[in-house]
Formats: C-alpha cells, sequence, structure tokens
C-alpha cells in the first residue's frame, strides 16, 4: 500500500510541475497575442496612411502629365499662330520657349511623382503581407492558447484524482473495508459451524428411529390387538 501511496504522490508532483510550467507560457502568450492585435492596428494605419500617399501621388503624376501634355499643345498653338501672321515671330518663339520650359518641369515632377508612386506602392505591399502574416500568427496563437489552457485543466483533474487516490489509505479506507471483509468471513464460517451441528443433530436422530423400527413396532401391536378381537387366543386355547 504504500509503494501504491508512494507512486500517487510522484504523479501529483508530476501534476503540480506540469500547471507550474504552464502557467508561464499562458501569460505569455495571452501577452503575445495582446501584443499583436496592438502591432497589427498600428499595421493598419500605416497602410492605411501609405495608402494615401500612393493615391496622391498617383494622382500627381496624372495631374503632372497632363501639364506637360498642355504646355506641348500650347507651344505648338502659338508656333502655329505666329505662322499664320497673328503673332509675331519673335514673341511666338519667346512664348513658345517659356511653354517648353514649362513642358520640362511639369515632366520632371511627373517622374519624381511616378516615383514616389511606385515606392509607396511597394510599401503597401510590404505592409499588406505584414499584416497577413500578423494575422496568421494571431490566428496560431490564439489556438496553442486554447491547446495550453485544455492541458492545465487536464493536469488539474489528473492532479485532483491522484490526491483522491492517493489520500484512500490515510481515510482509512481501505483498513475498513479489510476489517469488513474479515467480520463477514467470520460470520460466514460460524453460520457453517451451527449448519454442521444441526445436521449433525438430525442424523442421530434418524440413526435412533431407526435403531428402534418404530413403525414395525407398531405393527406388531396392531396385528396382536385384531387378533385378539378375532378370538384368535380363545381357539388356541380350547
Amino acid at each position: 500500500m504504500n509503494f501504491f501511496k508512494r507512486l500517487f504522490k510522484i504523479g501529483q508532483a508530476e501534476a503540480n510541475a506540469t500547471i507550474d510550467k504552464m502557467e508561464d507560457p499562458i501569460n505569455m502568450t495571452e501577452q503575445g497575442i495582446r501584443d499583436m492585435k496592438s502591432d497589427l492596428e498600428k499595421s493598419v494605419e500605416a497602410l492605411a496612411q501609405v495608402k494615401a500617399l500612393a493615391i496622391r501621388a498617383k494622382n500627381d503624376t496624372e495631374s503632372f502629365i497632363t501639364k506637360t501634355e498642355d504646355y506641348q499643345q500650347k507651344a505648338m498653338l502659338i508656333l502655329k499662330k505666329a505662322q499664320a501672321g497673328d503673332l509675331e515671330m519673335t514673341e511666338a518663339d519667346r512664348l513658345a520657349k517659356e511653354a517648353l520650359m514649362k513642358k520640362e518641369a511639369a515632366q520632371k515632377q511627373a517622374d519624381q511623382s511616378r516615383g514616389e508612386s511606385e515606392k509607396f506602392n511597394k510599401s503597401v505591399a510590404q505592409l499588406e503581407n505584414n499584416i497577413q502574416e500578423i494575422k496568421q500568427n494571431i490566428t496560431k496563437w490564439e489556438n496553442e492558447l486554447k491547446t495550453l489552457k485544455a492541458r492545465v485543466k487536464v493536469s488539474k483533474a489528473t492532479k485532483n484524482l491522484n490526491k483522491q487516490m492517493a489520500e484512500i489509505d490515510s481515510s482509512g479506507t481501505v483498513s475498513m473495508l479489510e476489517r469488513m471483509k474479515d467480520k463477514v468471513n467470520q460470520e460466514e464460517a460460524l453460520a457453517e459451524a451451527y449448519g454442521d451441528i444441526a445436521n449433525a443433530s438430525k442424523s442421530i436422530d434418524e440413526e435412533i428411529d431407526k435403531a428402534i423400527d418404530v413403525t414395525d413396532a407398531n405393527a406388531e401391536d396392531d396385528l396382536a390387538k385384531l387378533k385378539e378381537q378375532l378370538g384368535f387366543n380363545d381357539k388356541k386355547d380350547s
């Protein structure tokens, strides 16, 4: 019994150690999930801001391209007007040159905006990947947290069961059952002894009755009485 008691206490100690080791991972996992959700919120906010910059850069690029085409068209109209004699050639050259300079400046701005737009789009793609990865990690960690909590419940149940089993002997239950078993065995043996005594007495009575043969004796008496009534004795005397 002491061996089983030690065995149960070892199981109980292992269950307690398991729970102690698992409580910190649970707290750490919960904190990690909270941190990841906070990072997710920041990443989503940053994504929105970068997307806004990308959209603005795209719109600026389109606007500068439109200006480039507009200045190109104006320079051509000025030269055509000078060719038609509606504007002096010197003035036409000056204005056309200014328009082409404006076109060049707009083209540079369009190229710059296009570069910024491409850079922002790359940042958007990277942020979207980060957000997707964070979401996957959150899901993974939440599943691991459920598993850890389930293991804690099982460990606690095992601990309680081992504790109850370890305390069986100390509560005297086993000893009481052994005493009850001895008492029952004693009562059964006593009952069997009384039965043997009763059977022995009955056998003696049967032997006595058989030796006397009461039935035969009674028959002889009845026969004698019947002969006497019929006068068998009187006839014999005469």
